[in-house]
């Protein structure tokens, strides 16, 4: 089995012990998502393709819309320090959401079909 990226799936792995350790210390709702998002990244870093790119992507908006809704709910109670703002969700929706955005739209660049670019000096010769 050949591993397609070795980046996503350390990043995976590490996501989806963090949410095994959330789900023993009692936070279901965080711990299943870091779970499901953890799995997700670690079958990109083994499959890779446009395809398990493309699903990652949408999956990671699904996610980062939830968390902003919950976010936005716990606002009124959170405080204004560092720690409340990296450690609440509305900024890790803000996260998941850009790089669900930026995942589809990688699932389209000329690096994912295989096609190589042309070099900006070979353009010309191309175009005539």
């Amino acid at each position: 089995m050949k591993i397609y990226s070795w980046i996503d799936l350390l990043i995976g792995a590490v996501t989806f012990l963090l949410g095994v350790v959330f789900l023993f210390q009692g936070g279901m709702g965080m711990a299943v998502l870091a779970m499901v998002i953890g799995a997700a990244l670690i079958y990109l870093g083994i499959r890779g393709g446009r395809i398990a790119l493309l699903i990652f992507g949408h999956g990671a908006v699904i996610a980062g819309c939830y968390l902003v809704t919950w976010g936005i709910y716990l606002l009124p109670v959170s405080k204004p320090t560092m720690a409340h703002i990296l450690g609440l969700p509305l900024f890790w929706g803000f996260f998941s959401i850009l790089g669900g955005i930026c995942a589809i739209y990688h699932a389209f660049c000329s690096c994912i079909g295989g096609r190589r670019a042309v070099p900006a000096k070979n353009r010309a010769n191309d175009a005539s």
